[in-house]
């Protein structure tokens, strides 16, 4: 919850406890998001009580003007805040005002002429075929206990052979094995089938063949050594120990295999639609990443191969 006591009179706190309620069960934000999204509504109010001198009421909120916002974001720039973390911050502003406006409350039109902080082209490092195939293979001389071998190569098979993220992974049940797909519960609870190829369907048997905890349908897949919940903490680790073995750059993570499953499949003609799907993307705007990703290993081809390169 945001933290406003001081910062805030009661009716305004009224209002920021029924906006968050509407994030968690309607909107399903993540945990993380929604404590971001407090945070930075927090830091934004106590701001604004510096400058009106006394508590925030609703009647503040109904006379902010754009300056006052301005003014804000240019304090949490000055703090060192990056793009990405003012535009998060602006997001959570913009969805409060909607919150209050649709209420009734106040308007959102001091919010309206704030443009979105321009946010650097971040484009994803994939592994190759070879690099992803390696990192995967030589997870079994990390670990002298087979069946947390066989558990982290099944993890790392999923983010390289379905797409998955890191936690989706370790979200899975023995339930949501199906005979073809898998049923995978992405960000803000959405689910979607990933189909279930020969190499992950096997990693994942092999796994459940050697490992001593035998998980009911409802529950957790993939488990610790003392059978509670694996964490994704242990996969980074061991993706650490596999860089330093197979002498791979620092980009070289879980989230890698994800990227280099959508970059292999996209050099192989795959359907933009099609990764998206698989992906979990609710934007396509945001699958379109790979194109420039592959473009940029089709020039370097270009450059090496060709005569006139």
């Amino acid at each position: 919850m945001v933290d406003s006591a001081f910062a805030t009179d009661d009716a305004v706190r009224a209002q920021l406890a029924a906006w968050q309620r509407e994030l968690g069960s309607v909107r399903r934000l993540a945990a993380n998001t929604l404590e971001a999204y407090a945070r930075d509504v927090d830091q934004f109010l106590s701001f604004l009580a510096g400058h009106a001198g006394g508590p925030v009421t609703l009647a503040t909120l109904r006379e902010l003007r754009g300056a006052d916002i301005r003014a804000f974001m240019a304090q949490r720039r000055n703090e060192s805040l990056g793009s990405r973390s003012l535009a998060r911050v602006l997001s959570a502003l913009k969805s409060l005002f909607r919150y209050l406006e649709r209420e009734g409350v106040v308007t959102s039109e001091a919010l309206n002429v704030i443009r979105t902080p321009k946010l650097p082209k971040s484009l994803p490092k994939a592994l190759t075929v070879l690099e992803a195939r390696q990192t995967i293979a030589t997870t079994a001389d990390m670990e002298e206990r087979p069946w947390v071998a066989a558990r982290d190569m099944a993890v790392l098979t999923l983010c390289y052979g379905a797409g998955l993220r890191i936690a989706e992974a370790l979200a899975l049940t023995r339930g949501d094995l199906e005979a073809q797909t898998l049923r995978v519960t992405g960000k803000g609870g959405k689910v979607r089938l990933v189909p279930l190829i020969d190499a992950v369907r096997r990693s994942i048997e092999l796994y459940l063949e050697l490992c001593p905890f035998k998980p009911w349908p409802e529950e957790p897949l993939f488990r610790g050594v003392r059978g509670g919940v694996l964490s994704p903490r242990l996969i980074q680790l061991r993706v650490v120990q596999l860089r330093s073995a197979l002498g791979l750059p620092p980009s070289a993570t879980p989230h890698a295999l994800r990227h280099s499953f959508a970059t292999h499949l996209l050099g192989k003609g795959g359907d933009l639609r099609a990764i998206q799907e698989l992906l979990g993307h609710a934007s396509l705007s945001t699958t379109q990443i790979y194109t420039a990703v592959d473009t940029d290993r089709l020039l370097e081809s270009y450059r090496k191969a060709h005569p006139r390169g």
